[in-house]
């Protein structure tokens, strides 16, 4: 990760033309793979996979395709949870994002969780759907899960530095910005040129730690821009 001071951070971010969410606890106050889990009925066994994870005795590939081959996601299930759940927003993240396409700043949501959810959440900010990176999952043609599209960037360990890159590549933006609430997130920049930590609905010490910019309300970055 590259460190940088708080008035450079406040800089780029003032001036970039590119800025990245993560999805789960940042833009949302949940985590949507955990409340797929409950709905369907299997939170528990998730949960425990999901500690599992975060010791580091798997991939994060290895880790999204067992939680999965325990969830078993249909597309009725899939609708119905984007139907009954709803998602939870975090404050002021509608006004932030339409404040930053008021200035014509491109913004994507960059996550490891599931595109037919987060597309729901693209449509409640205004985001094009073609600005979310995230997985997919496969069904047969009854609509029950098969597996998910292995070749998705944010499969993989460091999919979301790979997601920057992509971006910068293709579309030449100088100044790109990632914010997030995770390890993962921190862990994309580099590529990223500049860094947020958001802790509005959990506090990861790693991450506080390590931002050189750590907000607890996207108020804080309206304030700013």
């Amino acid at each position: 990760m590259k460190l940088i001071d708080t008035n450079s951070i406040l800089e780029l971010w003032k001036n970039a033309d590119c800025v990245c969410f993560d999805v789960d606890s940042t833009v949302c106050q949940n985590e949507a793979i955990d409340d797929l889990a409950d709905f369907i009925g299997v939170g528990t066994q998730v949960q425990q996979l999901t500690r599992e994870a975060m010791s580091g005795s798997m991939s994060f590939k290895e880790a999204l395709a067992q939680r999965l081959n325990i969830i078993r996601p249909s597309i009725d299930q899939i609708n119905e949870f984007n139907k009954l759940q709803g998602h939870k927003l975090s404050p002021f993240i509608r006004e932030l994002v339409e404040l930053l396409h008021s200035k014509d700043k491109a913004v994507y949501l960059v996550s490891g969780g599931f595109r037919m959810v987060i597309n729901q959440v693209a449509d409640l900010l205004g985001i094009d759907r073609k600005n979310v990176y995230a997985n997919t999952l496969k069904f047969d043609p009854r609509g029950n899960y098969v597996g998910f599209d292995e070749s998705e960037m944010t499969c993989e360990s460091g999919g979301k530095a790979r997601v920057i890159e992509h971006l910068k590549r293709t579309y030449q933006y100088e100044r790109v910005i990632m914010v997030g609430d995770g390890a993962t997130d921190l862990e994309s920049c580099p590529p990223a040129d500049g860094f947020i930590g958001f802790g509005g609905n959990i506090v990861r010490q790693i991450v506080k730690q390590n931002s050189p910019w750590f907000v607890h309300c996207f108020s804080e970055l309206i304030e700013k821009v």
